[in-house]
């Protein structure tokens, strides 16, 4: 059975598989870039709370950066049951974007 996730949800989880080392603030400006729209942090951290919880990604600390005053970040990454679930719900898109009959735009 498809696990359940939100648009925003999905967002998140596709942007944590295809960018390089994922954290709260590099999620919202890829966020921005893909999606063309802002995103808080509170918010990121809100929906990786929610993605983790779902076992979909799972995260671990990262290395102290002087750029943030020494302190570490989380980074995440998808586990095998994120990409599982990405993959059901793209086949399911997929087969349903098939059976939307096919409109005849003539130019004006």
């Amino acid at each position: 059975m498809i696990q359940s996730l939100g648009h925003l949800e999905e967002n998140i989880l596709l942007i944590v598989m295809i960018e390089k080392e994922t954290y709260g603030v590099s999620i919202a400006e890829a966020y921005e870039r893909h999606i063309g729209k802002t995103i808080s942090i509170p918010a990121v951290h809100t929906v990786l709370k929610r993605l983790q919880q779902k076992g979909l990604v799972r995260s671990q600390m990262g290395g102290a950066t002087p750029e943030r005053g020494g302190r570490r970040k989380r980074i995440f990454e998808a586990t095998s049951r994120g990409y599982n679930v990405i993959a059901e719900i793209r086949k399911n898109r997929i087969y349903f974007w098939s059976l939307i009959p096919k409109l005849n735009v003539q130019n004006g």
